[in-house]
């Protein structure tokens, strides 16, 4: 069995990671440190590589099942859950820092919240960013799962949360399961909506990001609103 051990010192990535710091290595590296060691003819780093390439990268290893996970070659149930730890540890980062409320002055701050895993849905759902005066991030509320329309989604189902933790503001977010996070007519359409019906309640609807791989759209930053 190829241990991470036998290769030369300055090639090891634990070893690069205390030198140069996490941000100077691969994805497969990374992951092959959580793995530790391969397989006979196979190295931890190319163990982390065939998985990456076996589920479409790290969103896909977050989409994957915990069975299906332990049962690659090389896995099992210790390293499926060393796996899974830590991608739920960098979601979590995600959401706060140092108990601190995240505060949005930007899409891209409200983004950075949402699109490690909003990306790796597979199913569309609308989620609702809700904001004091100071724009921290008093909660983020699922609001539904399924299409994301005016037909779909009622109005009332939007701001209860936000009149019930008393949101000045908030930011509609839902992603688009294809991939492509282009707004579409009924986007804009909703989101519009949305706004009216929000000034009604004197809480105001600051933004729309449609999510896809990897990649989102911001319908404020388009002009569309």
């Amino acid at each position: 069995m190829y241990t991470i051990r036998e290769w030369a010192e300055d090639d090891r990535p634990r070893e690069r990671l205390a030198r140069l710091g996490a941000q100077s290595l691969s994805t497969a590296e990374l992951l092959a440190i959580l793995l530790r060691v391969g397989l006979p003819g196979e190295t931890a780093v190319e163990v982390a590589r065939r998985l990456l390439q076996q589920f479409n990268g790290l969103p896909g290893l977050q989409r994957a099942s915990f069975e299906s996970l332990k049962a690659q070659r090389g896995i099992g149930t210790a390293k499926a859950a060393q796996i899974k730890a830590a991608l739920e540890l960098g979601r979590r980062l995600q959401l706060t820092r140092q108990g601190e409320r995240p505060r949005i002055n930007s899409p891209d701050d409200a983004a950075a919240l949402l699109l490690y895993e909003m990306r790796a849905l597979e199913q569309e759902q609308l989620r609702v960013l809700l904001l004091n005066t100071r724009n921290q991030v008093l909660k983020i509320h699922t609001v539904v799962r399924g299409s994301v329309n005016s037909a779909q989604v009622r109005m009332a189902e939007i701001f209860t949360e936000a009149v019930r933790t008393n949101a000045t503001a908030i930011i509609l977010a839902h992603n688009h399961p294809s991939g492509d996070p282009e707004p579409s007519s009924d986007d804009i359409a909703f989101t519009r909506q949305a706004q009216e019906a929000g000034r009604l309640l004197d809480i105001a609807v600051l933004d729309h990001l449609v999510f896809g791989d990897n990649r989102f759209v911001s319908l404020k930053a388009r002009g569309l609103l």
